[in-house]
């Protein structure tokens, strides 16, 4: 069996001697390693880092995703479409670990892998897959896609991450003080805690829970009929588990019963612990609520030339790496395009997971005023758009094929393909405005306006999320005005558009192109603003400070 000194290759800091596994459904680590789809990972995956360089005693348990989250292509007539393609990784150690869980009272192996910290530096990262010869088919597939669209392949799948891996530590002799489940997937893991422990006293002491989820729609659940069959709650019945929580009804919430097995919980911006303490509030029983912003590794995300510039306060160097770095920004467009772009002209990059409330397509509301914005020749301006929709969320692809085929006939817009860590981190470098629009309240988080910000690229964003507790208008962001709360969506929709406009036309291009020293001065107050309160060193650290202290 492996002792701890071969999985972390360090002695962790006396300062952060209690031990936490930290489990998440995806972890985005490095483009090398496709275990993600968006925001979630990319968290996870800074918080690993941030963890590693702060020799935390930290280590995190995912799953091995054999077709990862999916192949994002084009179609012969370059529309995106999803294409699975199988995985291998070279880089993972085979622990030479197997062990059973039970799916559907049936008994389905589970191989690990460890990836080892000095690969990417990151904390130890243990990987579970069903993809071995021991089991059928059906139970191979289990790790096969991550967040599959089957209901059944699902909830194995968060049967796997939570039992399945709270079984590993115990394989192991690694059983840590503390489990934090990153959002609810691995809610089943306290099921078989409380197996362990024989009460939900002990298990409080040893669960916390961050939820991501500020929309009650997006919060899992399922019926208690098809949990029960699936083995979802370890050796426990409906009626036990409907007495143990004092869960009612015919559909078993994800979250609602995480905030009553942790002892701790939290939301992800303060803003968003706002709103998840009215979500859950009424609900008796339930923990504590606090907030934790999300926060990114600059380690990873940095651009170092330009980090030095912005550093020495070097105008003339940053001025210089912009612009090499737009070009290589410029070599994409044009590969997948055909489009040449001129890196003298200021560029706007929407880049995230597309979805409804995102709202991709929200400068383009006014078509009118968009084509003559495109039109300019005073203040000309190049647009970017990328991102991921869910792959069963036809929607979603229909407004990504929507806004590349409007897009295609403008000489300065281009939709690309491929929105992973690398193209992330290449739009962030080479953009000069990071758009963020989503509809108010609906962004728990979003950390990406964090690394553009670390890579002079000035945020234009609604006050959502992690924004309020960032932002100065004007002087280290552009913000956009929200719409009353009375309006209609249609109507904030039009009249956010029209702020969004507004602020672009008469404050982010004049200074951009006739005030260079302001811009300059703004994009270096965003830089140094971003460090180090959304800095992940900040995050992990109050993390251990605030949810795995065994003092408070």
């Amino acid at each position: 069996m492996m002792t701890r000194q071969e999985i972390f290759g360090f002695t962790p800091s006396s300062q952060y001697s209690t031990s936490v596994a930290y489990f998440s459904m995806e972890f985005a680590i490095d483009q090398a390693l496709k275990i993600y789809s968006g925001g979630l990972g990319f968290l996870s995956g800074s918080h690993l880092r941030s963890a590693y360089e702060l020799k935390q005693n930290l280590l995190g348990v995912g799953i091995l995703w054999k077709y990862g989250y999916y192949d994002q292509v084009r179609d012969g007539k370059a529309l995106m479409k999803t294409e699975l393609i199988e995985k291998s990784y070279a880089f993972l150690q085979d622990t030479g670990i197997i062990f059973t869980v039970a799916v559907h009272d049936s008994p389905v192996h589970v191989k690990v892998y460890l990836l080892k910290p000095e690969v990417f530096g990151t904390s130890p990262l243990f990987l579970l897959s069903t993809d071995i010869a021991e089991n059928d088919e059906l139970s191979r597939s289990i790790t096969h896609c991550l967040y599959d669209p089957n209901e059944a392949t699902r909830i194995a799948q968060t049967i796997v991450l939570g039992i399945g891996g709270a079984m590993l530590l115990d394989v192991l002799g690694l059983t840590p003080d503390i489990y934090h489940m990153n959002e609810g997937h691995s809610v089943s893991l306290n099921f078989y805690l409380y197996a362990k422990y024989k009460s939900l006293e002990e298990v409080k002491k040893r669960v916390v829970f961050t939820t991501h989820t500020p929309e009650m729609a997006g919060n899992e659940s399922h019926s208690y009929n098809l949990l029960q069959e699936m083995s979802f709650f370890y050796h426990l019945q409906e009626h036990e588990v409907k007495i143990l929580l004092g869960m009612d009804g015919e559909e078993f919430n994800y979250t609602l019963a995480a905030l009553r097995f942790s002892g701790k919980a939290n939301g992800v911006s303060k803003l968003h612990g706002e709103v998840s303490r009215q979500m859950w509030g009424s609900n008796p029983n339930i923990c504590e609520i606090t907030a934790i912003t999300n926060a990114q590794n600059k380690a990873y995300w940095k651009d170092a030339v330009l980090d030095n510039a912005i550093t020495a306060n070097d105008d003339e160097a940053i001025i210089l790496r912009k612009k090499e770095l737009k070009s290589v920004l410029f070599k994409i467009v044009a590969d997948q395009c055909g489009k040449l772009f001129n890196e003298n002209v200021l560029t706007i990059v929407w880049a995230r997971r597309f979805a409804g409330y995102k709202r991709a397509d929200l400068i383009m509301d006014d078509w009118g005023r968009f084509v003559t914005l495109l039109n300019r020749t005073d203040y000309p301006v190049q647009l970017i758009w990328a991102g991921k929709p869910y792959p069963e969320d036809e929607g979603s692809i229909g407004l990504f094929n929507q806004i590349a085929t409007r897009a295609k006939p403008f000489a300065r817009c281009a939709v690309l393909t491929g929105h992973e860590l690398h193209l992330s981190s290449v739009l962030k470098k080479g953009s000069d405005v990071w758009l963020n629009n989503p509809r108010l309240y609906h962004e728990a988080s979003g950390t990406s306006g964090m690394t553009a910000a670390m890579n002079g690229s000035v945020n234009l964003s609604m006050p959502d999320g992690w924004v309020p507790e960032f932002a100065r208008d004007k002087d280290n962001c552009f913000l956009i005005e929200p719409a009353a709360d009375a309006l209609s969506v249609v109507e904030k929709d039009l009249q956010e558009n029209k702020n969004l406009m507004d602020v672009l036309e008469n404050a982010v291009l004049p200074m951009y192109y006739n005030n260079q020293a302001q811009w300059l001065t703004l994009l270096k107050k965003a830089a140094t603003d971003i460090v180090p309160a959304f800095e992940s060193g900040r995050m992990a650290n109050e993390y251990y400070d605030r949810m795995y202290s065994r003092k408070q």
